[in-house]
């Protein structure tokens, strides 16, 4: 019996061990709904908001590998998809959105709710088509997914509202072919980078999410080289635990030192690694980079020595080449110090911390109210978590909490918009995770900014009962944005934000809410969070002057904050923002 379009869209997804599709269901998507609710692999998820939709496939993606699923109906719904799908495609997350269209017959006559999706996607789609008839399909849908999946982006395939229930005129099996990754560089290149690395002094290793499989060859490759390993937030999960080399983060949301060992240094090695900010890498230094994505190798920094290839086979390479080196300096040092800086971070993260002597002096310059410190908020939680929770941020000051605070030890995963920098995205990506396993703990650090904006699906949580646990760090501020003024030495402006109880906003949704607001509750109240049964919002009233210092404080950076606290003080009180 011949099938329709819709259903071979469906039994194409179900076929690649998807489970979940989400979206807002509408006109065009009819057929396609219709064919999922007849199909007992597959589950739709009801989504608030198209880009929550979008943030949950793309969460699902990351954590799994196979590719995540979303669909938006004609014009709007297929709109709000667009911030999710840029997430999913800059953290190279395969995603397949399916995306509603007028009927063919009104398509380019400016239709009720027409929009064009393929150029609307262009920029955000490595694979971006319309069906015009069902002849295409199968072929079409898995062009989408090979696309997607080997270049670790987004498919986006259009669906016009009158050809979902079409029959094909020729239906075959589905064959998607997906082959996978194993490159590794010639013997040539391996060659040379091995000289570089075996006349040098000093090493540090910076290392990406791209080398997490690699864990144990980088690991062997610190221990030969002698060097400290600096990690990007995206390789917190896989390497904090157990790991005798590393310094922790840099760039705004490291520590001191790490940025030494990158300055001390006299040979970089970057390990399956993007990261973009250039006034993070030292100059002059030589530089040995290896990437699997060709375009990457030199784009940040200038590279002696690039290497092509998966980190895994490319470190084996090298360790077959390289000598061992004699010097444990450089390492010693830069562990001594991160050790000196994690133990006066902790001293931060006591919920007693403002009770003693150098507490109470700091506290009347940055706490004349005593409230809850986001350190103490995200250690508390730290502690409280499983060793194989699931961990999402806001971007913003709840990810530098986040990545200060909470080490990815055990199975621990960390997911988070951390290249595009999309605002409201820890809670969306929390959803997916979840429902992908509905035993293992999630935590979702939300700020105050990020979790309104999304808020409506908090329903969602509710309505297919995840037991997602929502740490809200309320400073009542778009925190990384006060801090950005002030550094540059302007007063705070439009970041003040009137927010409601968000515990009473999430009992009256169905979940429990939890309110904490004074520092000898914080506690419990983590305590009680992760011990109730069901989705948990815990809303902790946290100190908005709360600074982060960077690793590197300029002179600059002091004078703009005092500056810009002189500017607050001195406005009037019939100023507003």
């Amino acid at each position: 019996m011949a099938r329709t379009v819709a259903q071979v869209i469906v039994d194409g997804l179900a076929s690649l061990g998807v489970r979940q599709v989400f979206g807002v269901v509408g006109d065009a998507l009819n057929p396609l709904t219709d064919a999922i609710r007849r199909t007992e692999e597959l589950t739709w998820i009801g989504c608030r908001h198209e880009e929550a939709a979008a943030f949950a496939a793309g969460a699902q993606s990351q954590l799994t590998g196979n590719i995540g699923v979303c669909m938006g109906t004609v014009g709007p719904g297929s709109v709000h998809l667009l911030n999710g799908l840029y997430d999913a495609a800059k953290s190279h997350a395969p995603v397949l959105a399916i995306a509603g269209q007028v009927p063919l017959a009104d398509m380019g006559s400016d239709y009720f709710q027409e929009v064009d999706n393929d150029l609307l996607f262009r920029d955000v789609a490595a694979f971006c088509a319309t069906i015009t008839t069902p002849a295409q399909l199968p072929g079409l849908l898995e062009t989408a997914v090979r696309t997607a999946v080997a270049r670790r982006g987004v498919a986006v395939l259009t669906v016009p509202g009158d050809l979902g229930d079409q029959q094909l005129p020729e239906d075959r099996p589905l064959r998607f072919s997906l082959a996978g990754h194993g490159t590794c560089p010639e013997a040539a290149a391996l060659d040379a980078a091995a000289r570089l690395l075996d006349a040098a002094e000093r090493i540090t290793l910076l290392v990406g999410r791209g080398a997490r499989e690699a864990r144990e060859e980088v690991l062997q490759l610190a221990g030969r080289l002698a060097a400290p390993m600096v990690l990007t937030l995206k390789a917190k999960e896989g390497f904090e635990q157990d790991n005798p080399y590393e310094v922790g983060q840099t760039g705004l949301i490291g520590n001191p030192a790490a940025a030494k060992a990158m300055d001390d240094a006299d040979v970089l090695v970057l390990l399956g690694t993007d990261f973009p900010y250039r006034d993070w890498y030292p100059d002059g230094r030589t530089v040995v980079q290896i990437d699997a994505v060709a375009e990457h190798i030199g784009r940040r920094v200038p590279v002696d020595a690039g290497l092509v290839g998966d980190v895994r086979p490319t470190v084996h390479g090298l360790l077959e080449r390289l000598a061992q080196h004699s010097g444990r300096g450089h390492l010693d040092k830069a562990r001594e110090r991160f050790h000196g800086w994690q133990e006066s971070q902790s001293k931060l993260a006591s919920p007693r911390h403002d009770k003693g002597l150098l507490g109470r002096v700091r506290s009347a310059l940055d706490n004349r109210d005593h409230l809850i410190r986001p350190e103490a908020l995200a250690a508390a939680v730290d502690r409280a978590a499983d060793p194989d929770a699931v961990f999402t941020s806001d971007t913003g000051m709840a990810t530098v909490w986040l990545s200060r605070f909470v080490r990815m030890h055990g199975t621990r995963r960390l997911l988070g918009s951390y290249n595009l920098g999309s605002m409201a995205n820890a809670m969306p990506q929390a959803l997916g995770a979840q429902l992908l396993d509905r035993n293992r703990q999630v935590v979702a650090f939300c700020g105050d900014g990020g979790l309104s904006m999304l808020l409506g699906d908090l329903i969602t949580i509710r309505t297919y009962d995840l037991p997602v646990k929502l740490i809200v760090f309320d400073n009542r501020r778009l925190g990384m944005v006060k801090l950005e003024q002030e550094q540059a030495g302007l007063p705070e402006f439009g970041t003040k934000l009137d927010n409601p109880d968000f515990a009473a906003v999430a009992t009256a949704m169905g979940l429990t809410g939890i309110r904490v607001s004074e520092p000898d509750q914080l506690l419990d109240s983590v305590t009680a969070a992760f011990a109730t049964d069901g989705p948990v919002l815990l809303d902790v009233l946290t100190n908005p002057e709360e600074i982060s210092i960077p690793p590197k404080p300029t002179v600059e950076q002091g004078w703009g904050y005092a500056i810009a606290k002189m500017k607050e003080h001195l406005r009037s009180e019939g100023d507003t923002d």
